[in-house]
């Protein structure tokens, strides 16, 4: 009788002590529901608002033509801008709300881990917005370098301007890296060491093979604002009509003959027209 009886009392207890838990941790489960139904619903609501009102005040359009939707489809998000900004929204809101239902059932280490999420989130913002502003700039830089060379008569003008875009976000990319407060010293060692090499490299050409280039390159970028294609030209000892100025030669017709000279002749003879 004495086993019996104290095999029901230790049963009862522990089917007092589930019946007390489930009882205390049932109206934290229907909290945390409660809370995110609301979270989803709100989120929702949201995002649609931002999405219309982008849609209505013309801000896609705006951003379309400055180049923020054709960034963002080189990025893989085919969306516009609005409709981006209102899912990041969305899933921040609902992030928010997880957050809240996990405290309510107690789920600490969840709660925790999108805290520290919500900590670190204006770092990732700071540099996507970093990286964004970055890219535009560089397709603004290639174009602008690309259209002076190929008015300097540089005939690799298209690759320059390629250059001085991927110059550009390179150094931007550098930027939201360390934005995201990631240890970039090796990343600045090597980067260092090689823009030290790259620019020793240029002076040494520079100074040394590519002098003269440079010095037809130069001649050639005056020349063109000063004599026109089609008018008589004499220099250098030879007469006739001017042909055109490449980026480092001038050519010039002589009796039905083209003639080639390098554009430097324009500094070190008299020309006359």
């Amino acid at each position: 009788m004495t086993g019996d009886f104290s095999l029901g009392t230790v049963l009862n207890d522990i089917y007092s002590s589930l019946a007390g838990a489930v009882a205390e941790f049932l109206p934290r489960i229907l909290t945390a529901l409660v809370v995110i139904l609301v979270g989803l619903l709100l989120a929702k609501l949201i995002a649609r608002a931002v999405r219309t009102g982008f849609a209505r005040l013309k801000v896609d359009d705006l951003l379309e033509r400055v180049g923020v939707t054709g960034l963002l489809a080189r990025l893989g998000l085919q969306d516009p801008p609005g409709a981006v900004l209102g899912k990041f929204l969305y899933y921040l809101i609902v992030l928010m709300f997880i957050k809240s239902a996990s405290d309510a059932v107690g789920l600490l280490a969840v709660s925790g881990a999108i805290t520290a999420f919500f900590a670190y989130l204006p770092n990732i913002v700071a540099a996507l917005i970093l990286f964004m502003i970055g890219v535009l700039a560089a397709q603004f830089i290639s174009g602008a370098v690309t259209r002076s060379a190929r008015d300097a008569g540089v005939e690799f003008a298209p690759a320059l301007g390629r250059i001085a875009s991927a110059a550009v976000i390179f150094i931007v990319s550098f930027m939201a890296v360390t934005q995201l407060k990631i240890h970039t010293d090796v990343i600045r060692m090597v980067v260092q060491i090689t823009l030290a090499g790259a620019a020793l490299a240029f002076a040494l050409s520079f100074g040394l093979g590519a002098r003269d280039a440079t010095r037809n390159l130069l001649a050639g970028f005056y020349a063109r604002r000063i004599f026109k294609i089609g008018q008589p030209i004499s220099v250098a000892g030879h007469q006739g009509e001017l042909a055109g100025i490449t980026a480092q030669v001038v050519i010039i017709a002589v009796e039905g003959r083209l003639l080639t000279l390098p554009n430097s002749v324009f500094l070190d003879e008299a020309v006359r027209q």
